[in-house]
Formats: C-alpha cells, sequence, structure tokens
C-alpha cells in the first residue's frame, strides 16, 4: 500500500517544492537607478544628465499616485521634474517612459523627430490629460510633459538594479502619497538627483548625502549612482546589477557620458574661468577629479535590454539558492517574458481607468 502511494506522494512532495521555491523567488522584487545620459545644448551646458528610480512593485495608479502591482503590471519609472503643471514628481510606467508606446512590438529600430513627436502626442492624448490640457511641452532650457515618455529616444541609460522589500515598497508608497506633491524644483539644490538621494536614503538610511567634492555641494546622477555602486560592492545582499538600454537612433544624435561637477569643469571649459576666479578651488577639483572623479561605475560590457526583453530588469532580483529553484525560476522567467511583451501588452500604460478633475 505504501508502495503504491510512494510516487505519488514524491511527486507531491516535489511541486510542493517547487511552489515554495516560486514562491520564495517572487517575494522579492526590486528598484533600479536609472542614470541618464544628457543630450542637446541643454546637456553641454549641463553635463550631468538626468536621474528616475524604476521600481518593479510599485505602480502608478494616476502619474501622480502610487499604488502597488497587480498582476502581469511591470511597475513604474519615479522622477522629479521641471514644468509639469506645479507637480514635484510624476510616477510613469516602464514602457511608455523609455518608448512613448505599451506593447514592445511597437517600439521602431529608428526614428525621426516627426515620428516621436506623433507617437509622444498619442501616448499624452491618452493616459496624461490628468495632467493639464494646457501642459508645456518643454524647450531646451525648460523641461516639459515630453520629459515623461520617449526617454530611449533621447538618451543611452543604465539601469542599476538593486533588490527592495515589500515593507520597504509599500513604506514608499505611503510616504509620496501621503505629502504634498508640490513642485520646489531649482537646478543646484532640488533637483532630480536630490529626489533620488532622499528616495534611496529611506532604502538605505544615511548612505546618500550631498558631497564638497567632486561636486561642489550639488547632487548629480554619477554621485547617487556612485555611493550605491560602494554600497552594493560591500553588501552583496542587495544583488547589484547594472544594465544597459540603449538609444534608439535617429531623434537625437549627440550624447555625452554622465559628469560629476568637477568632470564638468575639465570637459566643458569650465576650469579656466574658475581657475581665474579662484586657482585653489580649481586645484582641489582638479585633484578630487583624479583620484575619485574618473571612478567606473558601468562595466565594460553591461547586459543590453531591448524593448522586446526587459525580464531581466523587470523580474524578482533574488538569484535562484539552488538548482531546483534555478529550474523554476527558468520556467517562470519564459511563462512571464511571454505575458509581459504580448498577453499584457494593452495593460503596460500602468494607469487604471480613473476619470480625475484635474486641479
Amino acid at each position: 500500500m505504501s508502495a503504491t502511494h510512494s510516487p505519488r506522494r514524491t511527486a507531491i512532495a516535489v511541486l510542493i517544492t517547487m511552489l515554495l521555491a516560486l514562491a520564495g523567488t517572487r517575494s522579492h522584487a526590486q528598484a533600479a537607478l536609472l542614470m541618464e545620459e544628457p543630450y542637446g545644448f541643454f546637456g553641454t551646458v549641463n553635463p550631468t544628465g538626468h536621474m528616475a528610480v524604476y521600481f518593479t512593485r510599485v505602480c502608478a495608479e494616476t502619474p501622480v499616485k502610487l499604488r502597488r502591482c497587480g498582476p502581469g503590471e511591470t511597475g513604474a519609472v519615479i522622477s522629479r521634474y521641471q514644468g509639469i503643471d506645479g507637480y514635484d514628481w510624476v510616477a510613469m510606467p516602464l514602457m511608455p517612459y523609455l518608448y512613448s508606446v505599451e506593447d514592445p512590438a511597437s517600439v521602431p529600430e529608428r526614428v525621426n523627430r516627426e515620428s516621436v513627436t506623433d507617437m509622444r502626442n498619442r501616448y499624452r492624448e491618452a493616459h496624461l490629460m490628468s495632467l493639464g490640457e494646457k501642459l508645456d511641452a518643454g524647450n531646451l532650457v525648460h523641461g516639459g510633459w515630453t520629459q515623461l515618455v520617449g526617454s530611449a529616444y533621447q538618451r543611452r541609460i543604465y539601469a542599476f538594479r538593486f533588490e527592495t522589500t515589500a515593507d520597504q515598497d509599500d513604506a514608499l508608497i505611503a510616504r509620496m502619497n501621503g505629502h504634498e506633491n508640490k513642485s520646489h524644483f531649482d537646478l543646484l539644490y532640488n533637483n532630480c538627483a536630490d529626489f533620488t538621494r532622499e528616495v534611496m536614503n529611506a532604502y538605505f538610511p544615511r548612505k546618500f548625502h550631498r558631497s564638497l567634492f567632486p561636486d561642489a555641494g550639488v547632487t548629480t546622477p554619477k554621485q547617487v549612482t556612485y555611493k550605491l555602486v560602494r554600497y552594493g560592492k560591500k553588501h552583496p545582499e542587495i544583488h547589484l546589477k547594472v544594465f544597459e538600454i540603449p538609444q534608439i537612433p535617429g531623434y537625437e544624435h549627440w550624447r555625452r557620458s554622465n559628469n560629476d561637477v568637477a568632470e564638468a569643469f575639465f570637459t566643458t571649459g569650465y576650469a579656466i574661468p574658475i581657475a581665474l576666479f579662484n586657482p585653489y578651488l580649481a586645484g582641489g577639483l582638479f585633484v578630487d577629479y583624479m583620484v575619485r572623479g574618473r571612478y567606473p561605475l558601468v562595466p565594460k560590457h553591461p547586459q543590453r535590454l531591448t524593448p522586446e526583453n526587459l525580464f531581466a530588469l523587470t523580474a524578482p532580483g533574488r538569484e535562484p539558492q539552488n538548482a531546483l529553484s534555478a529550474g523554476t525560476e527558468a520556467a517562470s522567467a519564459a511563462a512571464s517574458s511571454f505575458v509581459d511583451t504580448e498577453a499584457v501588452a494593452p495593460a503596460n500604460s500602468g494607469f487604471r481607468e480613473i476619470k480625475e478633475t484635474h486641479e
């Protein structure tokens, strides 16, 4: 009798073990710093670039209200912006934030200014009208709503993924929804990197702060990323991994690497007037640039992500602990990749169909 039921019991035990392994893998999610390269005229004047934070477990109920993600959703990108009708931060679903569309199959291999403008306008009309009908599109020196969609058409983006917990993500949602979302944007002391620094301190308390060198007290995307990379080397439990999201060619032709303040002085020619005004400050910046300013943040060959394969960024970050869980995760990854790119493509807008009155 026991011999007859032994194979069945063994099969049940294996199934339970696999489910537990899958549950253990799926109980962890992650976030990622998005360090985005500067571009265009303003990128020449201020070559520090842009910074945002992507969360797999945090979704946008509206562009200015957060919630926990549901099944099949791929999270949201949150950042501080200027020129979004007085809002301090805006949350965008990942796919539209990168490519202005909801379906990965709709991302073109090459674009031009007209096609990017058309995709942005269509997405705005469908999902962003709650931010205001007369929202400014922005210009060379002042941001607008176009910052929210199609970022990968303008610049290359590096994603520095790290693991988070449900409690941390829930606390972030409560904090962001519970505080007044009103802009006090300042390029030097209340910019997108300052916002990211505050968010990162919620996950890693007191690890992210302004630095006199190499940034003269200004928070830059490279500085925040530098601190995360250093922290990740000392704390492997956060499973830090770097990905590259390539720029879709054709729209913006001139891009450059992210600089900190010290690098900007020596790569843009600002060092000459600074040296004339204060040679000691210029000398200190130069020394710090030589010692720390060229610290490598990105590995030589990071994994490159395409619109059809963002799973490495959107999937849970914990590495499998044994062969069984590795096999389970691989099967789950294949299934989730199919769901992300096809079955749930219409849901990738990330916004629930909620009618709100804009105030």
